[in-house]
């Protein structure tokens, strides 16, 4: 089974138990989840002289997916299984690693003057990335360090990539952005407050600027909105889609810590969410970069939510209390993401890790929310 047919699985609440036979320490790091998943984590070496001891805890009548880093420890175990005499006995093509990477891109909606704006999802690792396209051409927003998929999704629809756009300089992933402009000839476009050590070149997003993309003149209006960094910075486009980057998700609200100014960002969260956010149209779409549980994706697999219910029932948006939101988003952090003190220092082009490197980097989930709830 490979990652896309998985994530069709899930996305289509379909039954399926997940044997993962990882060390334990990875497992509970990060695993595959879904609404009707039942995972559970048998260490590999526990599994070398044999499945039939542990075999009372695989059901008869599921599909079965063995799962591990690459793919070989899964698929010794799957061929024990069907030796022993179960059926519909599946691995995971490359393992884990073939999940964070894979994306799966899902239509948002169409856009007033034509053209269309896709959500990539990145299942497996929580992350979101926007394809917006009119007329023959494209932008992306947040892009991921897979690029291949993306060119591939524009030629299929017939548009040129115009530009790339980062909402903020990234620390869980490492972003194809640049990689990506350089491929097709596009412009690449990134906070100035956020690259103050970037050694590339690149366009400043600021506030009050207009990018067009196609001649419908689809706007991508940049709103300063500092907090998670200090250069973050949302995307209004087509005056309905609120495009937050790791400012504000569907279920949480975005850590100010990731470069370490937790104490001196943590004043600009709060006035980018309980004012700036505050003063726009409660209608408007928003559309984070990330999502942090399985829950957050709606029916049709997207993630998105209308500003307003947020406002209702996002528990970051309702806290009243200045110093409890001060306690909240300095004090009761996640552990941070994975190697993201490296990954900062790639997406600023002062380290070039190998491809092999940068997947490693990347492994296990984002970690750019303050809670979960």
């Amino acid at each position: 089974m490979n990652a896309k047919e998985l994530t069709r699985m899930i996305l289509n609440k379909e039954e399926l138990f997940i044997l993962d036979v990882r060390n334990e320490s990875d497992f509970n790091n990060w695993k595959i989840e879904g609404e009707r998943i039942e995972v559970i984590n048998i260490p590999y070496f526990e599994l070398l002289d044999g499945v039939d001891p542990e075999l009372d805890k695989i059901p008869n009548d599921k599909k079965i997916l063995v799962v591990c880093a690459k793919e070989g420890s899964s698929k010794f175990v799957a061929d024990q299984i069907v030796e022993a005499g179960r059926k519909h006995i599946f691995y995971l093509q490359g393992g884990m690693k073939s999940w964070s990477e894979h994306l799966e891109p899902i239509k948002i909606g169409d856009l007033k003057n034509g053209g269309a704006i896709y959500q990539f999802i990145r299942i497996g690792k929580g992350c979101l990335s926007y394809f917006v396209f009119s007329n023959g051409e494209a932008t992306i927003i947040d892009t991921p360090r897979m690029t291949d998929e993306l060119e591939r999704f524009a030629s299929e629809n017939q548009v040129q990539i115009k530009y790339t756009i980062d909402t903020h300089l990234h620390a869980d992933h490492i972003s194809g952005g640049k990689k990506l402009a350089d491929n097709v000839g596009a412009t690449y476009w990134l906070p100035p407050k956020d690259a103050t050590e970037v050694i590339f070149g690149f366009e400043k997003l600021e506030e009050g600027h207009t990018l067009r993309v196609g001649n419908t003149e689809i706007n991508i209006q940049p709103i300063y909105s500092p907090g998670h960094t200090i250069g973050s910075t949302t995307l209004l486009i087509d005056d309905k889609y609120l495009l937050t980057g790791d400012i504000l998700f569907v279920d949480s609200i975005g850590r100010p810590d990731l470069a370490g100014k937790a104490e001196d960002w943590v004043g600009d969260l709060r006035e980018t969410l309980y004012k700036r956010y505050k003063e726009l149209s409660n209608d408007l779409v928003v559309l984070p970069a990330h999502f942090g549980k399985i829950t957050e994706l709606s029916h049709d697999g997207t993630v998105s939510a209308r500003l307003g219910d947020l406002y209702q029932y996002n528990r970051g948006l309702n806290i009243e209390d200045e110093a409890e939101f001060r306690n909240i988003v300095t004090n009761n952090l996640p552990p941070q993401p994975n190697a993201y003190q490296e990954i900062r220092q790639t997406n600023m082009g002062k380290i070039q890790p190998s491809e092999e490197e940068q997947r490693e980097m990347e492994i296990g989930p984002n970690r750019c929310a303050v809670h979960d709830n």
